[in-house]
């Protein structure tokens, strides 16, 4: 069980590099006249991630899960490979990928990386997905990933609607 609560651990320190990222690539963005929006539904996403970390430890610890091998396995090959898409993402996006929506008018979309298909348009938050259900999922959190999974897609669509009003915005 502790390995997986370091397990979680890691993905924690991992979201706090991307935090750090963001604020480097917010401060770029604002300075070339970048316009942020959809301030209302980022507090809830920073307590929806943050919730999915705590209730993965929680649910396991106190709701005493056990870690079944080849299910348990599978699931960190997901996290691992969510993870590098995620990285994927934030790499091909450069300076402009962020945590809340930012846009710089006049600069062109991103087509590299996983943004060069025209069939998923949103790699990164395919990761989120990925992860927010495999990683509770590695030792029987089932609770947490069925939560988080409905209350993340319910957030995603409020997120998109946000960005694509915002990209409108920018190209108009």
């Amino acid at each position: 069980m502790y390995w997986y609560f370091g397990l979680v651990g890691l993905v924690a320190l991992e979201r706090l590099a991307e935090l750090v990222v963001a604020r480097r690539n917010l401060a770029w963005s604002l300075a070339r006249g970048g316009v942020v929006s959809g301030g209302r539904h980022y507090p809830p996403m920073v307590v929806l991630h943050v919730g999915l970390l705590a209730a993965c430890v929680l649910e396991v610890w106190l709701g005493d899960r056990p870690f079944v091998p080849w299910f348990g396995w599978t699931m960190v090959a997901f996290v691992l490979a969510a993870q590098a898409l995620r990285w994927w993402c934030i790499t091909a996006l450069g300076p402009h990928w962020n945590t809340r929506v930012v846009v710089v008018p006049g600069l062109p979309l991103v087509h590299s990386g996983p943004y060069r298909s025209t069939w998923l348009r949103h790699p990164n938050y395919l990761a989120v997905a990925v992860e927010g259900l495999a990683l509770p999922l590695v030792h029987g959190a089932w609770v947490t990933a069925f939560v988080f999974t409905g209350l993340n897609a319910a957030l995603m669509v409020v997120r998109i609607r946000c960005e694509s009003a915002a990209l409108s915005a920018a190209t108009a």
